[in-house]
C-alpha cells in the first residue's frame, strides 16, 4: 500500500514543501530512503521504528520504501520522521481513508514516541499554508511559534500514540497554548544589566551622531583612543532605535527561527543587536556552511544592529565580504548544489583604536609603517560605506541625557521619514537610491549650492556625496524641518571626518 504525507524542510529561511511517500510491500523485511536525505534523514530509520514499537503501534516486517519528493533537491534535518511514522502508519491500512490528504506535519521523533521540537517551524508552516494544507500538525514546543503565521489551523502534537489517536477519531485534539501574538514592548527583552545613554558623561558629538545613524539607518564608525566611551556609547544604541512594527518583528522571528535562536519563535518589538567577536570568520559574519546555508550575523542583525568591536582586528575578508550586503541589502550564498538569498537589512555601528597602540598623537608608539598598516586593514571601498565617520578625542563635560530622551526624538524623524516614503520600496533615508534623492531628498538652491561645494572641497565621491545628502535629510528630519538646510549639508559633511 501507499500512503503520501505533506512535510516541509528548511532552504535558507525559507519553507520547501516535501511529499514523503511511504510504500509498504511485499518481499524481504527492510526500509530504504531515497530523494537525497542527508544523514539525520538516513538515520531516522531506527528512530521511527522504536517510535513506533514505543507508542503501541504496528511495525510492518515487509519491504519498506520511503520517497522524499521532489528526489533532486537535497534535504536536510530531523523534521520529517513524525510524517514518516504517520505514512507508514497509513500505509499499512491503520488510518481512514483521505485521513493525510489535507494536513501538513512537521516533528522530530524521540525512541519512545515523543514529538520534539524542530528548527524553523516558522518559516516550514508558512510554506505548508501555502501549499493549501486545511491544518498543520506541530510538536507542542512549537505550536506557539507556529501560531504566528496568518491564516494557519494548528494541530499539537505531543507523542506519537496521542496523534494516532486524534487521528482515528478515538480522542480530541490538544488544546493550543495560550499565544500572545501581538509584538512585545520595546523592553519586552531584558538585559542583566540594564543600559541607558545617560550613563555616558559628555561625548556630546559622537551622542549626536548616533541619534542620527539610528534614525536614517546610517552606517556609523567612531575611532578614539581605548577608554574613551566609543563601546560603551555603541553599546546603547538599542535603548533609542524605533520598535519593530509587527510585519518587521515576523520577519525577524523567521530569521532566528531558522537559526534557531533564542529569538525565534517570539515577536519582539526591540529590534535585534548583535555583537560578534573579532575572530568570527567571514561564514560566520555573512553566513553559509557546507550542509545547509545558515544565516549569519548579518542576517541575524536584519532590521537591527550589528556592531563590530576593534574593526580592525577582523579577519579581512570577512571585512572585505560586508561590501555587497551593505549596498544591496541582502547575501546572496551559492553552492554548487544551488544559491540561497538571505535578507541583510541592519545598522552598522564600529568602532577602532587609531592605531595599533592605542594612544594619543604625543605618546604614541608606533612608527609611520605601522600605523599605515593598520589603517589599511579597512580599505577605502569599504570605509565609504559609511555614512558617519567621526574621530573621538576626549569625554568631555557635556551634561548626560537619556535614553528615553534621545528616542522620542529618533522615534518622531523614523515615523517623518515612514510618512514620507510610504508607498515606495524604501524605509529610511540610508536605502534611497540616487535616482530617488532629487525626489525623497530634494535640496533647495541654497542647500544645493553648499552641498556642491562642500563635496568638491572634500574630493568626495559619487557615493560620498549621495550618502553626505541622505545624512543631511535625515538631520533635518530630527530637527523636525521639512525641508534640508544649509547648515544641516555642512553638519552631514562635518560628521564625514577622515579618520585615518
Amino acid at each position: 500500500m501507499l500512503a503520501a504525507v505533506r512535510s516541509a524542510v528548511l532552504d535558507g529561511i525559507d519553507g520547501r514543501i516535501v511529499t514523503v511517500e511511504v510504500h509498504v510491500a511485499n518481499g524481504l523485511p527492510g526500509y530504504t530512503v531515497v530523494g537525497l536525505p542527508d544523514a539525520a534523514g538516513r538515520e531516522s530509520r531506527e528512530r521511527v521504528r522504536a517510535a513506533l514499537l514505543s507508542s503501541g503501534l504496528e511495525y510492518p516486517m515487509r519491504r519498506v520504501t520511503v520517497n522524499l519528493a521532489p528526489a533532486t533537491v537535497r534535504k536536510s534535518g530531523s523534521g520529517l520522521e513524525l510524517a514518516v511514522a504517520v505514512g507508514l502508519v497509513g500505509a499499512a491500512g491503520a488510518l481512514p481513508p483521505d485521513t493525510l490528504a489535507d494536513l501538513g506535519i512537521l516533528g522530530e521523533l524521540g525512541l519512545d514516541g515523543r514529538v520534539r521540537p524542530v528548527p524553523g517551524t516558522l518559516a516550514l508552516v508558512h510554506a505548508l499554508v501555502g501549499s493549501g494544507v486545511s491544518a498543520v500538525v506541530v510538536p507542542e514546543a512549537n505550536a506557539a511559534e507556529a501560531a504566528l503565521v496568518p491564516g494557519a489551523r494548528i494541530r499539537v502534537a505531543r507523542t506519537l500514540a496521542e496523534l494516532h489517536a486524534c487521528l482515528t477519531g478515538d480522542a480530541p485534539w490538544p488544546d493550543l497554548p495560550v499565544v500572545d501574538t501581538a509584538p512585545l514592548s520595546p523592553d519586552g527583552e531584558s538585559d542583566d544589566e540594564p543600559l541607558d545613554l545617560d550613563d555616558v558623561r559628555g561625548l556630546a558629538p559622537a551622542r549626536a551622531a548616533l541619534a542620527v545613524a539610528a534614525t536614517g539607518a546610517h552606517h556609523a564608525l567612531f575611532v578614539g583612543p581605548p577608554g574613551v566611551g566609543k563601546t560603551m556609547l555603541a553599546r546603547r544604541l538599542p535603548t533609542i532605535m524605533a520598535p519593530l512594527d509587527r510585519d518587521e518583528a515576523l520577519e525577524v522571528a523567521r530569521i532566528h527561527s531558522a537559526a534557531a535562536t533564542s529569538r525565534g519563535g517570539r515577536l519582539v518589538a526591540t529590534p535585534p543587536f548583535r555583537a560578534p567577536h573579532h575572530g568570527a570568520s567571514a561564514v560566520a559574519l555573512v553566513g553559509g556552511g557546507a550542509a545547509r546555508p545558515r544565516p549569519g550575523e548579518i542576517s541575524l542583525a536584519h532590521r537591527g544592529a550589528l556592531f563590530l568591536d576593534e574593526i580592525p582586528e577582523f579577519p579581512g575578508p570577512a571585512l572585505e565580504a560586508l561590501r555587497q550586503p551593505l549596498e544591496e541589502r541582502v547575501v546572496r550564498v551559492s553552492r554548487a548544489g544551488g544559491a540561497t538569498t538571505f535578507p541583510a537589512d541592519f545598522l552598522l555601528v564600529a568602532c577602532a583604536n587609531p592605531c595599533p597602540c592605542g594612544r594619543s598623537s604625543d605618546d604614541c608608539r608606533c612608527g609611520d609603517v605601522q600605523r599605515a598598516r593598520y589603517a589599511r586593514r579597512l580599505s577605502a571601498p569599504l570605509l565609504d560605506r559609511f555614512d558617519i565617520r567621526m574621530h573621538i578625542a576626549r569625554a568631555g563635560d557635556a551634561p548626560p541625557e537619556s535614553s528615553a530622551d534621545v528616542a522620542a526624538r529618533v522615534h518622531a524623524g523614523v515615523e517623518r521619514q515612514r510618512s514620507r516614503l510610504r508607498g515606495t520600496p524604501w524605509r529610511r533615508n540610508a536605502h534611497l537610491p540616487a535616482g530617488a534623492l532629487p525626489i525623497c531628498a530634494a535640496l533647495p538652491p541654497d542647500a544645493e549650492s553648499a552641498w556642491r561645494d562642500l563635496t568638491e572641497d572634500r574630493g568626495l565621491s559619487g557615493r560620498g556625496a549621495a550618502r553626505v545628502r541622505r545624512v543631511a535629510r535625515t538631520i533635518a528630519d530630527l530637527a523636525d524641518r521639512p525641508d534640508i538646510t544649509p547648515d544641516d549639508v555642512e553638519r552631514a559633511c562635518w560628521l564625514r571626518e577622515e579618520v585615518w
